[in-house]
């Protein structure tokens, strides 16, 4: 950077080791555009994308695969397909979403994403196998005995084997050795907590080659930390790394519904442009950074 000249005088910054774990494409980082609650979402979203020259590689979405009519899931898989997207759709039913009251009392979040009996378990299966049928590629996941479940379906060739299996940032985990317990159980791309810093970062990726998922910009309810400025060294230190661009100071959207499109349609916009900023500040940068095009090896395109 620019700024180096002028900080001459001060010690240098401690920056640990680069990452030099690839995608299988040989990119160092791929972007997602989270809570992009349906059609008409993901439209705008690339549409956006094409208007700012950002390259989306991943949509996830947070109201869940079960909200939606399988109508709307094929047409998402179509627009995807079509423009070599992958769709992460979570799946449910969740706990908090439930009649148990613990989930929403004072103490509750911390089960959030959880999947409470077999009642519950056995409709995330059956929400797993619906959104397949439709098409759809990647499952976002928050509760690991329902991750060991479908890994083990997919395993014995119950479910086809390019579905991605990615780790809610619901169950992120925030040392290594959680890390390792939760690839072990199935995990194709795991989430991290939003506020790790650089050397945690490194800490993380010393223990697996599984591509990390990072907000770059958290939502209010995930710590709100805003760093598109820090994009390089952040894939640096995590690559490969999926860099997620939530939205700080915006209104919650789950579960999304035609109540909320038009309010979900300009947050997804603004996140691309978020992104788009952040790909400005990563060209200031000195290092060459790969990022994944469209279609690329590894991700969960959908098969409509």
């Amino acid at each position: 950077m620019l700024a180096d000249s002028l900080l001459g005088g001060f010690p240098s910054e401690l920056i640990p080791p680069s990452s030099k774990a690839k995608f299988p494409d040989g990119a160092d980082f791929r972007i997602e555009i989270p809570s992009v609650e349906g059609p008409k979402v993901l439209e705008a979203v690339l549409k956006e994308a094409k208007h700012y020259g950002v390259t989306v590689n991943r949509v996830s979405q947070g109201s869940g695969a079960m909200l939606h009519t399988e109508s709307e899931l094929k047409e998402m898989s179509k627009i995807a397909s079509d423009a070599g997207v992958e769709i992460s759709l979570f799946i449910g039913p969740r706990e908090e979403w439930g009649i148990g009251a613990m989930s929403r009392s004072k103490e509750g979040p911390v089960l959030n994403g959880s999947i409470r009996g077999m009642r519950q378990l056995r409709y995330a299966v059956e929400d797993s196998l619906r959104a397949i049928e439709c098409g759809i590629r990647g499952l976002l996941i928050a509760d690991l005995g329902l991750l060991q479940v479908l890994n083990e379906a997919r395993s014995q060739g119950k479910i086809p084997m390019d579905v991605v299996y990615k780790v809610s940032v619901m169950k992120a985990p925030s040392n290594p050795a959680t890390l390792k317990v939760i690839e072990g159980l199935g995990g194709d791309t795991i989430n991290l907590p939003t506020d790790l810093n650089l050397n945690e970062l490194h800490e993380m990726r010393s223990v697996t080659k599984l591509p990390i998922d990072l907000y770059v910009e958290a939502p209010d309810g995930l710590g709100g930390v805003v760093r598109g400025n820090e994009l390089a060294d952040l894939v640096a230190a995590a690559s490969p790394l999926y860099v997620k661009f939530g939205l700080r100071n915006s209104r919650p959207l789950y579960p999304s519904g035609l109540h909320l499109e038009n309010d979900a349609i300009i947050i997804a916009r603004e996140k691309v442009r978020r992104a788009s900023i952040a790909l400005e500040w990563m060209k200031r940068d000195s290092r060459s950074f790969v990022q994944s095009t469209a279609g690329a090896e590894g991700l969960g395109i959908p098969k409509p």
